[in-house]
């Protein structure tokens, strides 16, 4: 009898607990760019339980893929109007609202993800994720894109003097115009939504993105050669509109956030097993894969040398500084 008493307290408390937690019933549209059956949209359906589960089922999360509601620039400009409560997207796509965010698109920052996830988790990309609630924006937490890799129609990119010529579609950010452009592509700005259409229709010849999205977007269909070229370490960023985030109660915005930092754990885990695989999947289908030896990394990183210089300039060497005395504790294994 003392054990079902102290039970039926334990639920009494649970539930008076769980009442008292300030949580309205709430429908939140969350966009993203890739299909639904990508990593991105494995890690949606993770944050959409756990944001379930930790609201008792009051707060639910409903995905939207494929660019169905807008490129990531519509997206962000729906959030920041209140349009639209949620969305994870590039980081590269900020850096016309936030300059700073630039410094994710250096070629060649981080060598490998242990640096990446030290310098996007801690005080930097902290920073970074603060600079947006200005500009109507709140950043949560970090996704991981991934390291970078080339794919085009015309011929193997072994060299960096391949790259010459190729219509290259890059995303909309400056950063990626200037060191593709350096080295002597014709780099081509465009949506990820309208991508597969251009390659499709050689528009343009190729684009750069990781395994993962060159699997899950079929861009394998279309083109024929990959080049393991790692240039840039790629993140996404969760972001919530501030004009909806403004109206939620504490408990709410508790509950986000510890669904978005779930969400991260999970997401990189599955990005990471699902690149390798990707890899072996894209041979597969038909692809033709070279690796860039050390050598010619070398030359594409004394090209984009001047352009990681403006970055500099731009985000201020402050915040370059700090992000490099991060880096050099993550290599000293502190």
């Amino acid at each position: 009898m003392k054990q079902i008493l102290i039970a039926m307290l334990a639920l009494g408390i649970g539930a008076t607990a769980a009442q008292a937690q300030d949580v309205k019933s709430r429908i939140i549209r969350f966009g993203y760019g890739l299909n639904e059956d990508s990593v991105q949209g494995n890690a949606e359906r993770h944050f959409a339980a756990e944001v379930e589960k930790l609201s008792g089922g009051k707060m639910k999360v409903r995905g939207f893929g494929a660019a169905s509601l807008g490129s990531d620039v519509q997206m962000q400009q729906a959030l920041i109007g209140g349009a639209q409560e949620m969305m994870v997207g590039s980081t590269a796509t900020l850096v016309g609202t936030v300059k700073e965010f630039a410094l994710w698109d250096v070629p060649f920052l981080f060598a490998n993800d242990k640096e990446a996830d030290a310098v996007l988790d801690g005080p930097v990309g902290q920073k970074l994720l603060d600079s947006l609630q200005a500009q109507g924006l709140v950043g949560l937490v970090y996704w991981e894109n991934g390291f970078r890799n080339l794919t085009n129609n015309r011929h193997k990119i072994e060299k960096a003097e391949d790259l010459k010529g190729v219509k290259l579609r890059v995303m909309q950010n400056p950063v990626y115009l200037e060191t593709f452009n350096a080295a002597g592509a014709n780099a081509v700005p465009l949506p990820f939504s309208e991508l597969f259409t251009a390659l499709e229709t050689g528009t343009v010849d190729g684009q750069e993105n990781p395994y993962t999205t060159i699997l899950s977007s079929k861009f394998f269909e279309v083109q024929k050669y990959l080049t393991v070229s790692n240039h840039v370490y790629s993140p996404w960023v969760i972001l919530v509109s501030k004009k909806w985030w403004d109206t939620l109660s504490p408990d709410e915005q508790k509950i986000l956030k510890e669904a978005a930092i779930s969400s991260r754990a999970f997401e990189r885990k599955d990005t990471r097993e699902q690149s390798a695989k990707a890899l072996e999947d894209l041979k597969k289908a038909g692809m033709e894969v070279s690796v860039m030896p050390e050598g010619e990394v070398a030359k594409l990183r004394e090209i984009a040398a001047p352009i990681t210089q403006k970055v500099v300039d731009s985000i201020g060497k402050p915040l370059w500084d700090e992000t490099q005395a991060e880096l050099a504790k993550v290599r000293a294994g502190k």
